[in-house]
């Protein structure tokens, strides 16, 4: 196992610069997520790591070694793609010891990893098949031990869920993070996927057009963003935003005031659609639009002058499209943000 130390990295397309100087420090044996939305640059940013894109300047470190000019194959590093890439004329044991096999791994010893991969992964039992009769989790997992082989020093994952159905999707989660708990080696994935981040990363990285946002525990992302994009970014549903006016430590909205920062101006007060609590009097009054009932929870989505809110409140309840209800944001879980910079206050 070793740590990857990314050091003012940049990378630019002719006069395009796609990233901007980035520095993220991963600790032995930390799974990081890196995610954004399509052409932040996370990536553009994995395949340096891996020396599939070169480096325009700064430093790649994997445990003790700058890497920045070493070919993939002599950084130490296993990669796991979108695709499967699997050989279809090769048995599950031929795809997963391919790599061995080249760089002349003697047979004994590929036999044996093979193996034990394949008992790590539930797929002893599928060694002789071919790739066209497993399922698409099945794949998923060959792809993985086709890199746990190779004992490499980092895993590379780059959004190896997206092809799967969603309940493949949960599963493979699951198989993953069990895998790192297990193995314990240095693993950064890239997903466009926020749920997936929060269930499986130590740490998350939020990137925005070649920049970073901010980097930290998933709980720390999800209770204290640093800003108006980390805040909507990361949480399901996403979290709301509410114009209001701020001036003597309070924000208002409409004719209601709730404790903020101090200073003055314009700006949105975000409130999570869990902590927006029902109310008989004192809340904000919305429209129902509609509601969508999942058996322990209620979501609903409402209209507040003009502007769109979604709660979601534990249980059930009977509400109807077009009624009005009041809520009330908790005050223990407001966020306000300044709405020129988007910067929380």
């Amino acid at each position: 196992m070793a740590n990857v130390k990314i050091n003012e990295i940049r990378k630019s397309y002719g006069a395009l610069e796609v990233i901007h100087g980035l520095n993220i420090d991963i600790g032995d044996g930390e799974f990081v997520a890196l995610v954004g939305p399509s052409g932040c640059g996370k990536s553009t940013l994995l395949r340096m790591i891996a020396g599939l894109e070169p480096i325009d300047s700064g430093t790649i470190a994997i445990g003790e070694r700058v890497v920045n000019n070493l070919p993939p194959s002599e950084r130490d590093i296993a990669m796991v793609f979108q695709t499967y890439a699997l050989y279809p004329h090769k048995t599950v044991a031929e795809n997963m010891g391919f790599a061995l096999k080249v760089s002349k791994t003697s047979k004994n010893e590929i036999d044996r990893r093979v193996k034990e991969a394949a008992e790590i992964l539930s797929l002893t039992e599928y060694l002789d098949r071919k790739p066209r009769h497993l399922s698409g989790g099945q794949r998923q997992r060959v792809a993985m031990g086709r890199a746990i082989v190779r004992d490499p020093l980092v895993f590379l994952f780059d959004e190896p869920l997206s092809n799967l159905d969603a309940k493949l999707r949960i599963q493979m989660r699951t198989e993953i993070k069990e895998l790192h708990q297990r193995l314990k080696t240095t693993t950064v994935f890239v997903t466009h996927d926020q749920i997936e981040a929060m269930t499986l990363a130590d740490r998350i990285v939020v990137m925005q057009r070649g920049n970073i946002e901010q980097i930290g525990t998933p709980l720390e992302l999800y209770d204290n963003p640093a800003n108006e994009f980390v805040a909507t970014f990361i949480g399901a549903p996403s979290m709301n935003l509410l114009g209001g006016t701020l001036s003597d430590c309070h924000v208002k909205i409409g004719d209601q005031l709730f404790a903020g920062p101090v200073g003055t101006g314009n700006v949105k007060l975000g409130i999570r659609p869990e902590h927006l609590i029902l109310t008989e009097e004192g809340g904000l009054p919305m429209q129902i639009k509609v509601v969508e009932p999942t058996g322990a929870e209620t979501m609903v989505y409402l209209h507040y002058e003009g502007q769109d809110v979604t709660a979601v409140f534990r249980g059930r309840h009977t509400f109807e499209n077009g009624q009005t209800i009041q809520l009330k944001p908790n005050q223990d879980h407001i966020h306000v943000f300044d709405t020129e910079t988007g910067a929380r206050l």
